[in-house]
């Protein structure tokens, strides 16, 4: 039997091909919303002028001098270029001239990105037309005071010295704010790194799916109104990471609709006790142990595990939680830091074309790294026989359990 997935975001965006033995029982586990209808240009104008909880962009935008648009990075495949045309439409009918527009990439401890990536991200002409910046984690920063959690506040200057602020990024499953985008676009997306430190030291209430008991998202929000956003424009993606529905406005409100609206869209009907779980790294292969969760619940006791990263750029630098020695990293780094042991697998296979050894503590210490999938298959084959149960979940990293979805907002 043969079975593709989708693979190479931001490469290509290319399927790539899985065999597997006949007499195996294949299951292709896919989110609710896997096909959902990509919206085109006038679809996201319209959803982009019915904002939650604030005016339409347009009416912010009249009277203001500098806008600065802040928009998700390289760890996320929202294609930014498809909202662009309505977002922008609505900044120059409310008066904003092209010249007093700027773009900031939340990156918030992630090394900085290249020309290349702001084109994939904005399209090849925006970098062309605008200027569009890096943030920098430790200088150029404004301090804000405090949150009430006593984290520092400190923020890129550049976003800080434009008076309407608006952020565009995608809703996704995460494990430290329940769900991406909304006020995580400001901290920890363009907050300094001792405001980053103290956020994520928070764990209180945190989990893929948990929002309104996570205190290191409210911690967040409470930033971003100090920072004071005008307007968040939250996609929600389809298997193609083409934008399906689009929830925009204030930026606590609109997120919690989007919120409601993506645990229906992203949910998986799981396979449970599954001799094989496959957690395809896809759309997010460079930090593609977010497949982890759903392939974990899918599988049988000393069952085996399998992460499929495609993706020619391994781990994407961290300097908060990322490994800079053998025994050493960020501030927020330990050896265990995703995949720890005892695991209730017996084993963890990951399939990596591009293997770096210093990635490997991502996984679990004792995961077995190979380069193609004919060889994982060899290594599945020897211990599951003839009648194995195999679940494969095409777009792990961004699915999510029944249970999960149903924790409250």
């Amino acid at each position: 039997m043969r079975l593709f997935v989708p693979a190479y975001e931001w490469y290509g965006w290319e399927d790539v091909e899985l065999e597997f033995p006949e007499s195996w029982d294949i299951r292709e586990i896919r989110m609710e919303g896997h096909n959902a209808k990509s919206l085109n240009g006038g679809d996201l104008a319209k959803r982009l002028r019915r904002p939650v909880g604030t005016p339409p962009l347009s009416e912010l935008a009249r009277g203001k001098k500098r806008c600065a648009i802040i928009f998700d990075g390289m760890t996320r495949p929202t294609k930014v270029f498809q909202m662009l045309p309505a977002v922008l439409s609505e900044l120059w009918e409310g008066g904003i001239e092209d010249d007093h527009i700027v773009f900031m990439m939340a990156s918030g401890a992630q090394s900085g990105p290249m020309l290349f990536d702001f084109q994939k991200k904005l399209g090849a002409e925006i970098p062309k037309k605008y200027l569009v910046f890096n943030h920098n984690p430790y200088d150029n920063l404004v301090e804000l005071g405090e949150t009430s959690n006593g984290s520092p506040i400190h923020i890129n200057k550049e976003v800080m010295g434009c008076d309407l602020k608006v952020t565009i990024g995608a809703l996704l499953p995460h494990l430290g704010y329940g769900f991406s985008a909304g006020s995580e676009m400001i901290l920890p997306g363009i907050a300094g790194i001792e405001s980053i430190i103290q956020n994520h030291r928070i764990r209180e209430g945190t989990g893929s799916g948990s929002v309104d008991e996570n205190m290191r998202r409210l911690d967040s929000e409470e930033t971003a109104r100090m920072v004071g956003v005008d307007f968040v424009v939250n996609a929600i993606l389809n298997a193609r990471c083409n934008v399906s529905d689009l929830v925009c406005g204030d930026v606590v409100n609109a997120h919690r609709e989007a919120v409601k609206r993506a645990r229906k869209h992203y949910v998986t009907q799981l396979w449970h006790g599954a001799d094989v779980a496959i957690g395809n790294g896809y759309p997010m292969a460079n930090e593609g142990y977010k497949a982890y969760r759903i392939a974990e619940e899918s599988v049988r006791d000393k069952g085996d595990l399998v992460f499929l990263l495609y993706t020619p750029e391994g781990c994407r630098v961290n300097y908060y939680n990322g490994r800079f020695g053998t025994e050493y990293g960020g501030r927020g780094w330990r050896p265990d830091i995703y995949i720890k042991q005892p695991w209730k697998m017996n084993r963890v296979l990951v399939v990596a074309p591009e293997i770096q050894k210093s990635d490997g503590c991502y996984y679990g210490n004792g995961s077995v790294w190979v380069n193609d999938w004919r060889i994982a298959l060899e290594h599945l084959m020897d211990r599951n026989g003839r009648d194995a149960k195999i679940a494969v979940y095409p777009t792990a990293a961004m699915q999510i359990s029944e249970r999960v979805s149903k924790q409250r907002i």
